[in-house]
């Protein structure tokens, strides 16, 4: 009972134990079968090592029904991978370049998602196998029945044995945080029409609310349940996801408002309410309990609090009296984004074309109008530079991969398959993790060939080892997570010990090849992680979303500009959410990565640039160019305020450090309140320059007590895709 409920401590549902057994009897009953009933001595290890590449090296998200049909899908793959390592394996150099080209290929197609990220290591396998000996082009045909009899059996064992608890889909979590974001949006509604309870029921709905928010967090995410492919599905979710986050900000922006008296307050109710029930039933759709929810309710409501606001003159007011009809347009707008994201994840076509300006393409729903293989296509192009943290991982794995085929050949290793494996152990994105693997990995390497050696040494009888090969295996794989690096190194080189001894007579030097091997392996991988990038994600991260503040920064000039001074539209919205793309892909390593805590919030800080180009977009659609000449100088000099703070953060993270957050507002200035109808467009711009100076603040951290709505929003993550 003691270790029984150790174990369900730690694996509560047991993910880890149903999988190290569903592995063990796949590999063990086509390892047996190869070799003791068919005689097959070339299909057994095939048999074997197919379950543990497919079964225990990857990491197959979804459903069980989900994980057979992508067992079964890439059955060809694994042919062909197969196939190549045995026909070049009898030349070192073909076997090298092989392996260069393959190992960046096949880590490097993990862009495209977690489902290939997940196959990737065990599909790295699946060629290092046959790349050693027995040179025997002539068993390829053996090879891959006895692959193909463990695919068919592990997506067997996954359908129906045993099967995982079916993890809670993506969309649920999103359909918790956009129905919570739902009930904040009724009461705020209900507070404005003057019902008193509604401030309260607010204030207590917003910590849930915010928990359900935070819950989407990549890093509150298994790496499988992330909505990371480049399909559109998933990215529609994932613009979902930030749109409901940056909808919450903006809820407690409206909480603290004190703009009681402002012109537009009934229509900005109505917009509330509409907007309310919009994201209810988005919710509701999500979780399945309802119809997909239709923008054009929204649009309806936007239009006629416009409408509204164009039957309202605003000359003689302050702007302060026209801060609150600015905000519920915002919230109105990210509401209509929400809803067609989640109209695009559903499938449904777009409904209107890209409003984003020829120049500024492509816009934010610029995927919804590709089909999946080019957006796959693209998602492998735009990552196909050295700046890539995807393209500096496959290229650094390659290089090790290759560089071990050649010594193995050169030094004439039986077993060099074993350096590679090691390779693919314990080299890591950064140097520093590899170097915090590499302990683990050799303490328990060394002491499961003393007793792999102490076992040979004894001169059992061969049936021992089979009986004992399944027990050891189960506890090999179950040991790996729930116990660390050096258990499962340890218990999978008595497991490898376990299956050579039953093909050929070996002793105990065995075990001495295999930390031979190990080490050799080992010293490889860390030589490549000092020397190719040795910073991994964390110098990316600094790096690109460095690049992606300072390309906000020109977004926020530019926007200014066309809208006051009538400039043309330039490329700065472009260039933003390209580096955007990138910043996203370096954060997504870096979350992989083990890191002390930080001082700079990362999730806030990209939502400082997502921010930016979001509402450039909306603004620049609803100003006509020039509008706003008569306050251009006001509106340049915030502006560029708010632009130079972006430019300092983008400068300080460049530079491998954390930003600081801007100091005081500018000195007040006179604002014209003549200027009729383009007053509202004022207020609009003043809302979203106010809004970004706030997101540079919740980069380190907000001084406020940590009671404060305004610091439970800002530890929400941020907007990012």
């Amino acid at each position: 009972m003691g270790v029984w409920g150790w174990v369900r401590r730690r694996d509560p549902q047991l993910v880890v134990v149903r999988r190290a057994v569903r592995v063990t009897l796949v590999a063990c009953l086509g390892f047996y079968l190869c070799r003791y009933v068919l005689g097959s001595a070339s299909a057994a290890p095939y048999a074997l090592f197919g379950a543990v590449a497919l079964g225990a090296l990857s990491q197959i998200p979804g459903s069980p029904r989900q994980r057979a049909r992508t067992l079964i899908l890439v059955l060809p793959v694994g042919w062909a991978l197969i196939s190549l390592g045995t026909l070049l394996s009898v030349n070192d150099w073909a076997a090298a370049a092989g392996m260069f080209v393959l190992g960046f290929a096949v880590s490097f197609v993990g862009v495209g998602g977690p489902r290939l990220v997940g196959l990737a290591a065990g599909m790295q396998l699946l060629y290092i196998l046959p790349c050693f000996p027995p040179y025997d082009p002539g068993s390829l045909p053996e090879r891959l029945g006895g692959f193909t009899l463990a695919v068919v059996l592990l997506a067997t064992a996954e359908r129906y044995f045993w099967p995982d608890p079916a993890p809670t889909p993506y969309r649920h979590r999103l359909a918790d945080a956009v129905t919570a974001l739902a009930a904040c949006l009724e009461a705020l509604a209900d507070d404005w029409s003057g019902d008193k309870t509604g401030r309260d029921r607010l204030a207590a709905l917003v910590p849930e609310a915010t928990e359900a928010a935070d819950a989407l967090r990549p890093s509150r995410l298994q790496l499988m349940d992330r909505p990371a492919s480049a399909g559109r599905r998933d990215r529609a979710l994932s613009s979902a996801a930030g749109t409901a986050r940056l909808l919450l900000g903006r809820v407690v922006d409206l909480y603290f408002s004190a703009d009681r008296e402002a012109i537009t307050r009934p229509a900005a109710i109505k917009l509330l309410s509409t907007t309310a029930g919009c994201v209810d039933a988005t919710g509701a759709w999500l979780r399945g309990d309802g119809p997909l929810p239709d923008t054009n309710l929204v649009s309806a409501a936007i239009t006629d609090f416009r409408a509204a606001r164009m039957n309202t003159d605003p000359d003689g007011l302050p702007p302060e009296r026209l801060r609150l009809g600015a905000l519920a347009l915002a919230l109105g707008e990210w509401t209509k984004t929400l809803v067609v994201a989640v109209r695009i994840a559903a499938g449904e076509p777009p409904q209107h074309a890209d409003p984003t300006p020829e120049t500024a393409r492509p816009g934010q729903f610029w995927y919804a109008y590709r089909r999946t293989p080019a957006l796959y296509w693209h998602r492998l192009k735009e990552n196909l530079t050295p700046r890539s943290v995807a393209f500096q991982g496959a290229l650094r794995l390659a290089a090790a991969l290759a560089v071990a085929r050649l010594l193995a050949g050169a030094l004439d290793l039986s077993h060099g398959f074993w350096v590679l494996l090691t390779i693919l152990t314990v080299l890591r994105t950064s140097a520093a993790e590899t170097r915090s693997t590499l302990r683990p990995a050799l303490v328990g390497t060394v002491a499961g060939s003393v007793v792999a050696a102490l076992l040979l040494l004894l001169g059992l009888d061969p049936v021992v080892f089979a009986v004992a090969l399944p027990v050891v295996m189960i506890a090999g794989f179950a040991a790996g997570p729930l116990l660390g690096l050096g258990w499962s190194q340890a218990l999978f080189t008595l497991v490898i010990t376990l299956v050579f001894a039953q093909f050929t007579p070996v002793d105990w030097r065995l075990a001495e090849q295999r930390v031979t091997d190990v080490l050799l392996g080992a010293a490889i991988g860390v030589l490549i992680g000092l020397f190719a990038w040795p910073r991994g994600g964390a110098g990316e991260l600094h790096r690109a979303t460095g690049t992606f503040l300072a390309s906000a920064a020109e977004v926020v000039r530019e926007t200014v500009a066309v809208m006051a001074d009538g400039a043309e539209p330039g490329t700065a919205l472009a260039r933003a959410r390209r580096a955007g793309q990138l910043a996203e892909a370096s954060f997504a390593l870096y979350q992989s990565e083990r890191h002390p805590a930080a001082a700079l919030d990362w999730q806030a800080t990209l939502v400082a640039g997502h921010h930016a180009v979001r509402g450039a977009e909306a603004l620049v659609r609803s100003c006509p160019s020039g509008g706003l000449l008569p306050c251009v100088t006001q509106l340049t000099a915030l502006s560029g305020d708010v632009a130079t703070w972006y430019d300092r953060s983008a400068e300080r993270l460049l530079l491998g450090e954390s930003p600081s957050p801007p100091g005081a507002h500018p000195a007040p200035m006179e604002w014209p309140d003549n200027l009729g109808q383009d007053l509202y467009i004022v207020a609009d711009l003043r809302a979203w320059l106010d809004g970004l100076r706030e997101d540079l603040t919740n980069m380190t951290g907000r001084p406020e007590p940590g009671d404060d709505l305004r610091v439970k929003v800002s530890r929400v993550a941020d907007g990012a895709t």
